[in-house]
């Protein structure tokens, strides 16, 4: 009988030819964001129904996108056909399971033990990896440290290859190692242009250079062509937006948000949606950009809509971003108050940052800028907690700068200003710098 792999050298259970394709093809479009993962998972199903990885690696993604009914299903088809699957896919399986589950420390825990043994499992090491992996949400202030202690290691197993070299270059370059970040992207790029992995990992590593005119020129080179229902598309263009309002070209970034961020048209997960969403149009506010009433009664609708109720850290602040926009305070109350609820009760792995951030935002929006920065200057640097990457929590830093600016509190932007400074360049924040020492120095 013929024995079939994977790309990495793993076996899989399955006498099916036309399986095992079409399941690595899934895999890798899932690794590079691309698209038509799903179609291939349902290609391999059809040539083999108990064919374990696929029902399970299925099930994750539909969880992810939202179809928890039709995940579940999928999820127990995996359970039962691991029965005869190998060691390694019966372990593989039951870390998703227990990630699916919501046992995100046991999932980790499982996965680090299982990646001992099975180091190029690139599948279970993306579950665990990268800005909304289960170490990010696990609510530490060193989950970029910890995915690193994984990551790093393992480089010699998988040497190079595109996947990995990128998945090392995004938290080398969260861990400010920036010279080495931008050598391992563009050496993944170099193999596999057309991956939006890698297009995603270059942008951050252009963000952090503070290279706006570079992230511009990128991203308006390699979008053409990809395809609009991948994974990251419209993520992408949150990133080529965020270079254009860098650049001051406010009218191109709406035009992208109309096209690409906007809730109705955004095809990514509900939480990557609200924080693009939120985040862009928080920024505006910040930067004194104007926007179409309708978008923020629309971004506030959504948020409502789709979390009720907090529960997700990382959602949970960007709803409270979008109900700041939209002037919703009645909203904004009702979420501050079930964030304390949630870590009166012990529900909150990030702790007491997340309803802090949540009041600094609502006295915001409440123009109580002193206020705003009494609440969150104490927890600036726990911010980390809430998960996601730098790049997408320096909206909350550029809050605390500007609550700091509009409250005359010049002594407490001042040193953040600086600490950024040296991470990276950035004109804006060297200006606002600029205004600082000139508001503080005595006339």
């Amino acid at each position: 009988m013929t024995t079939f792999t994977d790309r990495y050298g793993y076996e899989l259970t399955t006498g099916s030819a036309a399986t095992a394709d079409a399941f690595v093809h899934a895999i890798d479009a899932i690794l590079a964001y691309n698209s038509g993962a799903e179609d291939a998972l349902r290609e391999a199903l059809r040539h083999d129904p108990a064919f374990a990885l696929a029902h399970i690696t299925l099930a994750r993604q539909l969880q992810v996108t939202g179809n928890i009914p039709e995940a579940t299903r999928e999820k127990e088809a995996a359970l039962t056909a691991a029965s005869s699957a190998t060691r390694r896919e019966q372990q593989h399986v039951a870390a998703i399971v227990r990630a699916m589950d919501g046992d995100g420390s046991g999932a980790t825990e499982f996965a680090r033990e299982h990646l001992a043994e099975y180091p190029r499992d690139a599948y279970l090491l993306l579950q665990v990896s990268g800005p909304f992996g289960l170490i990010a949400f696990n609510g530490s202030p060193d989950w970029r440290a910890e995915t690193f202690a994984i990551i790093d290691p393992l480089a010699k197993s998988y040497g190079d290859d595109w996947w990995f070299l990128n998945t090392h270059a995004f938290v080398h370059n969260e861990l400010n190692h920036f010279e080495v970040a931008r050598t391992l992207a563009q050496r993944s790029l170099d193999l596999f242009v057309r991956q939006g992995s890698g297009a995603h990992t270059m942008s951050h590593v252009l963000f952090e250079a503070g290279d706006a005119s570079g992230g511009d020129a990128f991203l308006a080179g390699w979008l053409p062509g990809y395809e609009r229902n991948a994974t990251i598309y419209s993520h992408l263009a949150w990133h080529h937006a965020l270079f254009l309002l860098k650049e001051g070209r406010a009218a191109g970034a709406l035009a992208i948000y109309a096209k690409d961020l906007a809730p109705d048209v955004y095809p990514g997960s509900a939480v990557i949606s609200i924080a693009d969403a939120a985040s862009f149009m928080w920024r505006c506010d910040l930067y004194g950009v104007d926007r179409p009433e309708a978008s923020r009664a629309e971004l506030r609708d959504f948020a409502a809509k789709t979390f009720p109720k907090p529960g997700i850290t990382f959602a949970d602040l960007h709803c409270a971003l979008a109900y700041a926009a939209a002037g919703d305070g009645e909203s904004l109350e009702h979420l501050v108050g079930g964030l304390r609820q949630r870590e009166a009760e012990g529900k909150q792995p990030a702790g007491p940052i997340v309803a802090a951030t949540a009041e600094a935002i609502r006295r915001f929006a409440n123009r109580d800028y002193a206020g705003a920065v009494d609440a969150l200057y104490p927890v600036r640097e726990m911010v980390v907690r809430i998960g996601g990457s730098n790049a997408q929590r320096e909206v909350f830093e550029d809050t605390l700068l500007e609550a700091c600016m509009r409250a005359g509190r010049f002594e407490q932007a001042e040193p953040v200003l600086r600490e950024r400074l040296e991470r990276r360049p950035s004109a804006s924040d060297q200006t606002m710098l600029g205004r600082v020492v000139a508001a503080a120095t005595p006339k």
